[in-house]
């Protein structure tokens, strides 16, 4: 099993560590809804190194990202971020991911790290234009510095002025001691904050910097479990839950991530278009518990008359809320904000309204 640049620190914060993608990572330290709270109120550190992260090089690199995903990358300049997925060929997704331009021919694609493997080999198979790929997956640390302190516990250790940097974009520079730092203002959490390119040998470094500046914050570390919580407070996908090989970017109501311009001759481009244009058979939907219980991935969604309608992809007690809420692929007839549903839970069917993300 792999471990990240950060795992003894984990161990030495008792941190319950579990296998995830290969890799030995921290589930949670004190408890889900504890470090949820200090994220969305506070701040927290998540360790993310197990995502992957390519780079595209050479004259040839826009081509190639503009062929293999669905975003228009011609929308990117130099210091810019997007998020894009992989299209498979036959409808579905290979992975989300996310597109940075770094210089003019030089591009970094994070992908996830369930996926790496997966990924690097369709990126491969499908680099009919020769662009330099190079998978850093094993080189490269990541810390997402999430919530509402965040901005000020990390302009403690830098001169850059992060309040400058747009949403979705990104600087390099020197950040807590440590030097050619990719600054993104990016995160899977909708508390807002930044995530942190390092290579491995900076680490530790980084990490006692961001620690020592947080601590008038009371930062904490934070582990995957609230991670999944956050995201989906926030109606974010996730791979291999609510979008996989078998869902489209169309039906996942990632149409705004798939760009049909002129420019634009992705894989699976007109198939994608014919559903945009005609229409899907079913739509991910944001729910919310009407009844008390907890929906969980791969429970029924059934109408009034029992008749199954779609199934849960995702789901939780939401700490913010502190009720049931999901997501999950139902008939597009049934699909309207508004409609009732029912979730079947061990044979209870429990009330149930779509809505519309994020839930907070």
């Amino acid at each position: 099993m792999k471990k990240t640049a950060f795992n003894s620190i984990h161990h030495s914060l008792n941190a319950k560590m579990v296998p995830f993608a290969g890799y030995e990572m921290p589930i949670e330290y004190t408890g889900i809804n504890d470090e949820h709270m200090q994220v969305r109120n506070n701040v927290g550190v998540f360790d993310v190194s197990h995502m992957g992260e390519f780079w595209v090089k050479g004259p040839n690199a826009f081509e190639f990202i503009q062929r293999v995903t669905s975003n228009d990358v011609g929308k990117l300049s130099i210091g810019k971020a997007q998020y894009s997925c992989f299209p498979n060929g036959q409808g579905g997704i290979v992975d989300d991911l996310l597109v940075y331009k770094y210089e003019e021919e030089k591009y970094l694609l994070v992908v996830n790290a369930s996926n790496i493997e997966k990924d690097w080999n369709w990126c491969i198979e499908n680099n009919t234009m020769h662009a330099e790929l190079e998978n850093a997956s094993d080189e490269i640390s990541q810390l997402a510095i999430q919530g509402p302190k965040a901005i000020e516990t990390l302009q403690k250790l830098t001169d850059i002025n992060l309040s400058e940097i747009p949403y979705y974009s990104f600087v390099t520079g020197k950040i807590g001691g440590v030097n050619d730092v990719i600054i993104s203002n990016t995160g899977y959490t909708g508390a807002g904050g930044f995530e942190l390119y390092i290579y491995n040998k900076d680490a530790t470094t980084l990490w006692e910097s961001i620690f020592k500046a947080g601590a008038e914050y009371d930062i904490k570390p934070i582990g995957l479990a609230a991670r999944d919580t956050l995201r989906l407070e926030m109606g974010f996908c996730l791979y291999g839950n609510d979008i996989n090989d078998t869902t489209s970017p169309i039906e996942a109501g990632l149409g705004w991530i798939t760009k049909f311009t002129d420019s634009n001759d992705f894989i699976d481009r007109e198939a994608l278009l014919s559903q945009k244009e005609n229409g899907v058979t079913r739509r991910l939907r944001a729910f919310k518990m009407i009844n008390r219980g907890i929906p969980r991935k791969d429970y029924e969604i059934v109408d009034n008359e029992d008749n199954v309608i779609g199934h849960v992809t995702s789901g939780t007690q939401s700490p913010v809320l502190k009720s049931g809420i999901g997501m999950g692929y139902v008939k597009t007839d049934q699909a309207k904000f508004g409609t009732e549903i029912f979730i079947k839970v061990r044979n209870r069917k429990l009330k149930a309204e779509i809505v519309k993300a994020p839930f907070i």
